[in-house]
């Protein structure tokens, strides 16, 4: 469950200690983190005896922005989170409390995208060295000799739910590995704006369109002029010069 987180304040909720699988009986304590001051902040928890309970509302023992459970029960098992007294929200989280003897301590929060990731098969009363099987999604990744799993250079493929085994001893509940996307590391500097075209071929269409209209112009002109000179030096016709002739032989009489 993730709840809707107000812009004002930023609060984040972390568990000491940092797992989210424990034992009956064990104590853990859930703190409201924020950057400057975490005043105004409480902790706040869905299980299946009530929803959206206030730490100190019939479980656990407020101090401050800080809850601390000094003995867990099956029934603490659910989702936490801290609350702003205006109603803003932090990310949740999911604790299990199981009443077998074997645990597998994961991280609390999604893990970031390229960081490797230690998974622990724990028993309540051996050692916690022993030969484990880690599985993710039922199905079995391997088993390792120390009960430590690294999943090295983590990536979204490796969300699923996790969960190992002990032999001789039981299997742990599952819990779930999410994985955060690195943010892009954004440098000061910024990219060079892209050069301008060459300066010919950007002024080379705004050159040459006046420049053949011009001569566009010029060779209509010329051609007029031309044809015209041609039509004043050319002949007149015969019919005109015959009618001049007989005008003038007119006159002559």
């Amino acid at each position: 469950m993730t709840r809707g987180v107000s812009s004002i304040p930023a609060s984040g909720l972390t568990v000491s200690p940092s797992r989210s699988q424990f034992f009956e009986g064990d104590s853990v304590s859930l703190s409201c983190e924020e950057d400057n001051s975490s005043a105004g902040w409480t902790v706040r928890r869905n299980t299946t005896r009530g929803t959206r309970t206030l730490c100190g509302d019939g479980w656990g023992k407020p101090a401050g922005s800080t809850c601390t459970i000094s003995s867990l029960f099956k029934h603490d098992s659910g989702v936490y989170w801290c609350e702003w007294r205006e109603g803003a929200a932090s990310s949740s989280i999911q604790l299990t409390v199981t009443g077998g003897s074997v645990i597998l301590q994961s991280p609390v929060l999604p893990v970031m995208e390229g960081d490797d990731v230690t998974l622990s098969c724990h028993t309540k009363t051996a050692p916690s060295n022993l030969p484990a099987a880690f599985y993710k999604d039922g199905s079995l990744i391997r088993t390792e000799p120390a009960g430590h799993m690294t999943l090295h250079h983590v990536t979204s493929s490796d969300e699923g739910l996790y969960r190992c085994s002990i032999s001789a001893h039981g299997e742990s509940p599952s819990s779930s590995i999410s994985v955060s996307v690195k943010p892009s590391t954004n440098t000061s500097t910024s990219a060079p704006p892209s050069s301008p075209p060459p300066a010919s071929s950007s002024l080379l269409p705004a050159v040459l369109l006046p420049l053949t209209s011009s001569c566009v112009v010029f060779l209509l002109v010329f051609l007029l002029v031309k044809q015209h000179r041609h039509k004043s030096k050319a002949p007149r016709p015969l019919y005109f010069t015959t009618v001049l002739y007989a005008e003038m032989e007119k006159e002559e009489e």
